[in-house]
């Protein structure tokens, strides 16, 4: 297993994420409904909204997971906050980083992973909303357009929150 590197904007990757005032809220519908909806569509087990602070994952809405955070060094996610593109691992046996993964060799017996990141629009990516399998699979073009708009969705809620906008 290979922990996630730290992103070389940490610092404001994490003060962007505290300006949110979002970490360890209450559920909110206007999250619950994306991460119900993805784990409808793709039909997975488990759909959460992550996001990374400094030493955990703590998942703002979760479909499929008892918990309400992992560590940031055990986290898929903490992985694909590294790059703007939506990191898909279609079976975890064949991927270094997570072979040997506690979330892999235990609960919940991750097997495949997608991760579309939450990119503000000042650039840092806070989190994730991701999909969870317990068997391997493959997303075809159509599903990460259809993953990507919905992170979309996810990332207008979180700046709206952040504008103190609202909630519809």
């Amino acid at each position: 297993m290979q922990e996630p590197p730290r992103p070389a904007n940490e610092p404001d990757r994490l003060q962007a994420l505290r300006q949110l005032l979002i970490l360890d809220t209450p559920p909110e519908e206007r999250f619950d409904r994306l991460t119900a909806f993805a784990a409808q569509e793709f039909d997975v087990p488990t759909a959460l909204l992550s996001l990374i602070d400094d030493d955990r994952q703590w998942f703002k809405s979760r479909v499929g997971m008892d918990q309400c955070e992992t560590s940031r060094g055990i986290s898929f996610c903490g992985h694909a906050i590294l790059q703007d593109d939506i990191m898909v691992v279609p079976d975890v046996n064949q991927d270094e980083r997570f072979i040997d993964n506690p979330l892999v060799t235990g609960e919940p017996h991750i097997q495949f992973y997608a991760g579309a990141p939450l990119k503000l629009p000042s650039g840092q990516n806070v989190g994730t909303l991701c999909l969870i399998d317990n068997k391997p699979r493959t997303l075809d073009d159509i599903d990460l357009a259809i993953l990507g708009s919905l992170r979309d969705l996810a990332v207008e809620e979180l700046v709206r929150r952040e504008q103190g906008a609202p909630a519809p």
